[in-house]
């Protein structure tokens, strides 16, 4: 039955649940099986107690959970997020951030400019944003309290660095994106190469001009002879080498066309199995905490997207979508308008939620009217992927700084640890304005390695 005020009902009551407190991926499920009951619902055909259990949201729910399950794309998460989990465990950011720290010590800010490189690097590797902030809260904040750095300085980098995870390739961001607005995710990846590595550029030039007008901020480190060129090379070459030829040979195999992101993802487990063992660093133990964080991040994710797809049918079945779209609509937008009006949308959910719930459930909102507006679906994505860097910065929901306060507890006020990400927030918008001046930022490569988009 079309009923679009009970489907407006039902997103009020999901937005306000999650800022209770309660798991997304089940309420989704709760609010999508009651809405559901009611919305299936044949008051003719009830003549018994059997009868209340025949209703199609449970034909739905079973379907729904199926095709989670049988999508090849979302194969890929649980490998991923694998070969992140055994990297972290095998030690191999602590040297690498120590190697980069000896090679950046003569810029300013070197130890701020090596825990970017190393979140960066990382995060190619893992796409787990709260295991790289909690990481290099543990790893990087001290070393750069120990070095008189600003508490605030320090921390903005940290968190604004480990964010970098859901942007840059392999990201378990985009792998879920493709799946739901059913794009490709080699195109997806492509497209997301160059707005990562701008991102990241601009934080390290952030940091290069703050510590040039601020040297307060990030003092330098006092000069060192025992330091050799030698020993700087030797370390890059044990610690950074090894983890970017993995990185790079999974995503050259995906970018080339000659692995899917489900097989590039078993090499690349593989590959961090590998480099455990040849850092001495793999145990039984070690590989027991992979497989079971791997297990229960892949878990959430899955009925995140069984609630998720129960969820939005519903919604659509109710009349919620077309209410939306012909409100959009009705405004008679310009397609740059229509892109500042969902971009804003977006960026304001990000102050209660998470990119999780802003993806799974308002994007696709949006999708069915990029044809109207003439949208290209990759570039609309590059800008939404962008733009989810900043649930993660923005308060009071600003996750990365939550997990880094959880790790540093008494060292560090929250407070402190917001206004030290406010200039990464304006980093992100800048790029963002950047991208939509030039499309080929995002759209470039993917057209040159895949041809161009078809619409």
């Amino acid at each position: 039955m079309t009923n679009p005020e009970v489907a407006i009902l039902m997103l009020t009551m999901f937005i306000f649940l999650v800022l209770l407190g309660f798991p997304v991926a089940f309420t989704l499920l709760a609010m999508g099986v009651g809405f559901g009951y009611y919305a299936y619902l044949d008051a003719g055909s009830i003549h018994g107690v059997t009868d209340v259990l025949n209703n199609k949201i449970f034909y739905l729910l079973n379907q729904n959970t199926y095709s989670v399950m049988e999508n090849d794309t979302l194969v890929a998460i649980p490998l991923f997020l694998f070969m992140g989990y055994v990297v972290e465990r095998a030690n191999i950011v602590n040297r690498l951030f120590e190697s980069l720290q000896l090679a950046a010590r003569n810029l300013p800010g070197s130890m701020a400019i090596a825990a970017l490189i190393t979140c960066a690097v990382f995060s190619t590797a893992s796409g787990i944003v709260g295991a790289v902030v909690t990481l290099m809260g543990l790893l990087a904040f001290p070393a750069m309290a120990g070095a008189n750095y600003n508490k605030s300085f320090a921390s903005g980098v940290i968190c604004a660095g480990g964010t970098l995870g859901i942007l840059i390739p392999p990201s378990i961001m985009l792998i879920v994106y493709a799946a739901i607005a059913e794009l490709s995710p080699l195109r997806l990846y492509a497209a997301a190469v160059f707005p990562g590595l701008i991102l990241a550029g601009m934080y390290i030039l952030y940091v290069l001009l703050r510590v040039t007008f601020q040297p307060s901020v990030a003092p330098r480190p006092p000069k060192d002879d025992s330091i050799t060129m030698g020993r700087i090379y030797r370390d890059l070459l044990v610690s950074f080498v090894p983890l970017t030829v993995l990185i790079m040979l999974v995503l050259g195999s995906i970018l080339g066309g000659l692995a899917t992101p489900a097989e590039a993802a078993a090499m690349g487990a593989l590959g961090g199995l590998v480099l455990a063992v040849l850092y001495r660093a793999l145990t039984w133990q070690k590989v027991k905490e992979s497989v079971f964080l791997t297990a229960k991040a892949t878990a959430m994710v899955c009925w995140m997207f069984v609630g998720s797809w129960t969820f939005a049918s519903v919604f659509s079945y109710l009349g919620g979508h077309d209410v939306i779209e012909h409100f959009v609509l009705s405004l008679n937008m310009e397609p740059w308008q229509f892109l500042v009006l969902c971009q804003a949308i977006i960026f304001l959910l990000g102050w209660p939620l998470e990119w999780s719930e802003i993806l799974i459930i308002f994007v696709p909102i949006f999708l069915p009217m990029l044809d109207n507006f003439n949208v290209n679906p990759y570039f609309f994505a590059m800008l939404v992927a962008l733009n989810l860097q900043t649930s993660f910065l923005t308060p009071p929901m600003a996750m990365s700084a939550y997990y880094l306060k959880g790790v540093l507890r008494g060292q560090i006020e929250l407070i402190q640890i917001f206004r030290g990400i406010m200039p990464y927030l304006g980093i992100v918008i800048f790029c963002m304005v950047l991208m939509y001046q030039f499309p080929g930022i995002a759209l470039w490569l993917p057209d040159y390695l895949f041809g161009p988009y078809v619409q």
